[in-house]
């Protein structure tokens, strides 16, 4: 009998061990991947794409984590701006390549419908590309963070300035996707509240060559500013074909409601100087920013400094990198990692301080830009004078708390 006793408390005190053993190696997993999905050859590769995928790996690299026993791979992908794409890429991720987080996703079709994949999936998305607001409102999850902007940001920032300098009518020329729609709607709301009216409206297919007639149309409205509710080469096409019908010299006035750094280049000071438009992070804001655009743009190809979305990949992963520190280890439950990033304040050299909302939408100062004229700029990349700053708490959405009462999985 005492026997007995003895081998059943030996087995038991195994069976106690091996699952302290386990605990342990749970508390110590520091195996973490991280895939890079964006447009790596559309419309929007330069101003996302590869350069995207390089901030990802400077912000591994700058993290640290490395020499403190973490194992941090980084994946990417081509969702091709199609949706179906895009789920099929984050499905095998998830399933298969055991991805932790996905970063970026140019292209608010594609990001909405990647935000459910990865909330199913428990894992996080930190979004830089896409524009929705809806991704903190009517699809927030508690498994997302929003980082760069917003089109809440570029209507209120953008829309709200030209209508108080008296661009009280306004024609939009819209991308046919969720992006588009929401720009448009979320710009309609600034416009008529600040006593302007919008007098009519196209959309256009995505990565159309061809504006001529859309334009036709904007220009017969006789809107004072005809809204482009579009971004990367769509935005790029339609500002150098409006210059070609004279729409500007004939009065009217485009108004780029979001614009890149990548844009500007492709379109040229020529035609560009004079756009007013909003971004919260510009290569030459400051010597922080300077810093790192100057590491960034000697790892590129082409050698262009960083867009705001790329800087937005950067800065949103060391702020997650520093949740999974605090963590201590296991990175594998997302909305856990997610809950410690609203936690600690932002702070990061590219966008400043700030923090995340419980809807998950990051608060930081944006800034509204002028283009230069060719006479201003002194390099291949002085693009752009500041204008006015607006505080992050006044350029972000409001936490709409109906609409994200229910963070739960």
């Amino acid at each position: 009998m005492k026997n007995k006793i003895s081998a059943l408390l030996l087995g038991t005190a195994m069976v106690l061990s091996a699952a302290s053993v386990a605990s342990a190696q749970e508390k110590l997993d520091k195996t973490v991947k991280i895939g890079a999905l964006s447009d790596q050859s559309g419309l929007y590769a330069d101003l996302a794409g590869p350069g995207s995928t390089l901030a990802a790996q400077m912000a591994i690299e700058d993290s640290g984590l490395k020499a403190k026993g973490w194992t941090i791979d980084l994946i990417s992908g081509d969702h091709q701006n199609k949706p179906d794409i895009g789920t099929t890429i984050a499905r095998q991720w998830f399933d298969v390549d055991k991805v932790d987080t996905i970063v970026d996703v140019p292209n608010s079709g594609v990001a909405l419908a990647v935000n459910n994949v990865v909330k199913e999936k428990n894992g996080v998305y930190i979004n830089s590309g896409a524009a929705t607001s809806d991704l903190t409102n009517a699809q927030c999850s508690p498994n997302t963070v929003h980082w760069t902007y917003d089109t809440y940001m570029l209507a209120h920032a953008t829309g709200q300035a030209l209508v108080k300098a008296g661009g009280d009518t306004w024609f939009f020329l819209t991308a046919d996707y969720a992006f588009g729609a929401a720009l448009e709607r979320d710009t309609t709301s600034v416009v008529t509240a600040n006593g302007g009216k919008v007098v009519g409206g196209v959309k256009h297919p995505l990565n159309t060559a061809d504006f001529s007639s859309f334009l036709l149309q904007a220009q017969a409205s006789k809107a004072k500013i005809i809204g482009l509710a579009n971004a990367g080469g769509d935005t790029t096409n339609s500002i150098k074909q409006a210059a070609e019908f004279g729409i500007v010299k004939g009065g009217q006035k485009l108004a780029a409601l979001l614009l890149f750094l990548t844009d500007v280049k492709a379109i040229g000071l020529e035609t560009a100087q004079g756009l007013n438009f909003t971004e919260t992070f510009y290569w030459d804001l400051n010597d922080k920013t300077r810093a790192f655009s100057k590491r960034f743009s000697e790892r590129m190809k082409n050698s262009a400094p960083p867009t705001m979305v790329q800087a937005g990949v950067y800065a949103g992963l060391m702020h997650y990198f520093k949740a999974l520190e605090a963590l201590g280890g296991n990175p594998h439950d997302g909305a856990k990692v997610v809950a410690k990033m609203k936690t600690i304040p932002t702070d990061d050299p590219l966008f400043g301080k700030g923090e995340v909302e419980p809807n998950g939408r990051v608060t930081h100062d944006a800034y509204l830009f002028e283009v230069k004229k060719p006479s201003e700029s002194k390099g291949p990349w002085d693009f752009y004078k500041l204008v006015g700053t607006v505080p992050g708490n006044q350029a972000f959405t409001p936490l709409d708390k109906s609409a994200c009462a229910l963070l739960k999985k």
